[in-house]
């Protein structure tokens, strides 16, 4: 019997026997469970991560201005500059979904951590252009593998009433990476002809977190399950249970609780104990190692496949030829790279709020609405910035799209990985992401030379229609707030 096949059995066998013969779930049991210090721990620790992720990638737009004028580069040469480090992170993506769904999500997580933490330290000696291209093209790798299996990792753990508002507070740990590296390229980049290079010696950072993430953070309990390590996996789940209070067998039941979130809102929980002769969990098939890419477009899959895949197309071009190459065009436009680099630091700062919205309104609204409103309003700010005359304009719309693109981002990674059932999941949301990954290669390609034909205008009408496309793909994606991952099919 086909693997498909044997879970829908398994659930119809589990609503014709009684709760007391039949046992919950590994999963169940976790999605049951309050909001921990076991999900705080995890959501911090790659939230970290993904920080140090932010903080790599807002860097390079800093040191772009920097080194352009430093090694006297072309626009073309900056435009290559900008753009490798993104052909890097498509194939990471694609090929870190892969490998997670094969050797496990915390191995790729801290892996991708040590290679983009030890290419990024590299590149403070870069000698030369051809050099750092190469360099930043490795940092790429690592980058794109990280971010897909992050959050496939967190999603996986949290309870599915707040799933989505769990991935979005780890989305928005970006801001806080990029927020450090407008202070660093403030406070760092123009201090001196090296500053960038300390800028970039900051990324060995990531390589040291990576033996942390090695250590402390859990595997995956339903990619454990699925290679027969039970024990892993039954180990993994009593230390969420414990964490909320639920005792061993024979324990009396806890006593119903509030659990604060990460966001300080209030979650009421009724968790009761697990006997010991119902701590098993139901067989779940083994998956194939081999997870190939055209199962994506299989079934179900293919609307939310190809949904996905527009939406984060138009997301990256937009976001990644904004925020790229602000900096450069504020002093195209006649700021001094000081100046240039403050107001980016203003914009920057109204990511946080963009994200606490959306965290807060995901679990209100839903993933597609919430998708749907900040992508509007994203290409609303788009289309004002490029229009804005004046600094305070310039400051206003900024920090308006800042605010709108970033909440989008979280309501984006939030639905992506729950998308997918278990076995692709890991996979689909690489897959996802790759394919997004193409745009950010394209937009810095085209923003600068397309900017001395059109002007900044131009440039942000352009990113307004990028938005638009989005909008068309997340219009088509399937709501799925408050679904179990494991009734994802």
């Amino acid at each position: 019997m086909c693997n498909r096949a044997r879970r829908v059995t398994s659930r119809n066998n589990r609503s014709m026997d009684s709760p007391s013969t039949l046992p919950p779930t590994r999963t169940e049991r976790l999605d049951r469970l309050p909001f921990t210090r076991a999900h705080t721990k995890l959501l911090v620790g790659s939230g970290v991560g993904w920080a140090l992720d932010a903080m790599d990638v807002g860097i390079v737009s800093f040191v772009l201005v920097a080194i352009g004028e430093q090694w006297s580069l072309s626009t073309g040469a900056r435009s290559l500059l900008g753009s490798i480090g993104f052909v890097g992170m498509a194939i990471g993506a694609a090929l870190g979904g892969l490998l997670a769904d094969r050797v496990g999500r915390r191995q790729v997580f801290a892996l991708t951590l040590l290679v983009y933490g030890l290419a990024t330290g590299a590149s403070a000696l870069a000698t030369g252009l051809g050099m750092l291209i190469a360099l930043r093209f490795v940092v790429g790798l690592g980058l794109g593998a990280e971010l897909p299996v992050a959050s496939t990792l967190v999603s996986e753990y949290a309870p599915s009433r707040i799933r989505g508002r769990v991935v979005v507070i780890l989305e928005s740990f970006w801001a806080a990476g990029w927020v450090i590296a407008a202070l660093v390229g403030l406070l760092v980049v123009p201090r001196s002809d090296a500053g960038w290079r300390w800028a970039f010696a900051l990324g060995l950072v990531p390589a040291a977190y990576a033996l942390y993430v090695r250590v402390h953070l859990p595997e995956s309990v339903r990619f454990l399950e699925s290679r027969g390590r039970d024990e892993e996996a039954e180990e993994a789940v009593r230390v969420f249970e414990e964490s909320a209070g639920v005792e061993a067998a024979g324990a009396a039941a806890p006593k119903a609780a509030d659990s604060v979130s990460p966001t300080g809102m209030m979650w009421e929980s009724s968790v009761t104990p697990v006997p010991a002769d119902r701590l098993g969990v139901n067989a779940i098939p083994e998956v194939p190692h081999r997870v190939p890419l055209a199962s994506l477009f299989r079934g179900a899959l293919r609307r939310r496949t190809i949904a996905l895949w527009i939406t984060w197309f138009g997301v990256n071009f937009a976001y990644y030829g904004a925020f790229t190459w602000i900096p450069t065009l504020l002093v195209a436009d006649g700021f001094s790279m000081v100046r240039s680099f403050t107001y980016t630091l203003v914009i920057t700062l109204a990511q946080l709020p963009g994200y606490a919205m959306a965290a807060w309104l995901i679990e209100v609204w839903g993933r597609r609405r919430v998708l749907i409103t900040f992508l509007a309003g994203s290409a609303a700010a788009a289309l004002a910035f490029g229009l804005a005359g004046s600094t305070a304009a310039i400051l206003a719309t900024g920090a308006a799209l800042s605010f709108f693109n970033l909440g989008a981002w979280g309501a984006l990674y939030a639905v992506t990985p729950e998308s997918y059932p278990t076995a692709v999941r890991a996979t689909g949301a690489g897959s996802a992401t790759a394919f997004g990954r193409i745009a950010s290669i394209l937009a810095p390609l085209l923003v600068l030379p397309l900017h001395n034909v059109i002007g900044t205008t131009g440039v942000f009408v352009m990113f307004a229609c990028a938005f638009a496309l989005a909008i068309l793909g997340a219009s088509l994606l399937t709501e799925l707030r408050g679904k179990r991952l494991d009734d994802v099919e």
